[in-house]
């Protein structure tokens, strides 16, 4: 049997070995760089969205904060040390306008419960209008009454003849024994206040034209 040849490479051989050798672990090198650099990105992107998501949290909770503290807790404070407010919802304010529902004793001056509120909360109310609903349980006569004037106060205020709601009201309880209908008018609204041995009902009126639907539910 022949014996078996022995492959002897020759320098240009090695030289080429070596060669593809160093070129398989540059690419391995540039394929573990590429790695890392996707890696460090991917975890760039992260740091700077928690980093983003943390800002919001800091800002929201600091604004709300603020509108608990600065905002909120005066207004509150203002309805809550009168002594004619039973109770009352927490104060809605928006861009133009803080709403506020009230309940009232039945001896209440809203006029001034108005003027009262704007003057203690006026760094929470700032520009905004100051917009009273006050609650009062359903009294069958005092409603009718109101249904009756509701047209004629409507057209007054229509024509900014605020002088002439008194005299509707009085006339429209005027067949009534036992009621009466107090008008008062400021700068601000028309405040009504038509009361019974039973009940009161309180109905504040803003001096711009409103529609009718809003009044029927005064």
């Amino acid at each position: 049997m022949a014996p078996f040849p022995v492959f002897t490479p020759t320098l240009r051989q090695i030289d080429v070995l070596y060669s593809g050798i160093s070129v398989i672990d540059r690419r391995i090198d540039i394929l573990d760089i590429a790695e890392e650099m996707d890696r460090l990105k991917k975890s760039r992107i992260y740091v700077v969205l928690t980093a983003a998501a943390l800002s919001a949290l800091l800002l929201f909770g600091g604004w709300m904060l603020y509108n608990k503290t600065a905002i909120a807790a005066p207004l509150e404070k203002a309805i809550a040390d009168l002594p004619d407010v039973v109770d009352y919802d927490k104060p809605i304010r928006s861009q133009d306008l803080v709403k506020v529902e009230l309940q009232l004793t039945n001896n209440a001056n809203v006029r001034e419960i108005y003027h009262d509120i704007n003057t203690n909360a006026a760094s929470a109310i700032g520009d905004r209008k100051l917009e009273l609903n006050i609650k009062s349980e359903q009294n069958s006569q005092l409603e009718l009454i109101w249904q009756s004037a509701l047209f004629p106060i409507a057209e007054a205020m229509e024509s900014k003849a605020y002088s002439q709601i008194p005299a509707i009201m009085s006339d429209a309880a005027a067949s009534y024994e036992q009621v009466s209908a107090v008008t008062e008018i400021d700068e601000d609204n028309v405040y009504i206040t038509l009361k019974n041995e039973d009940s009161v009902k309180y109905i504040v009126l803003p001096r711009v034209p409103a529609q009718l639907e809003v009044w029927t539910n005064a």
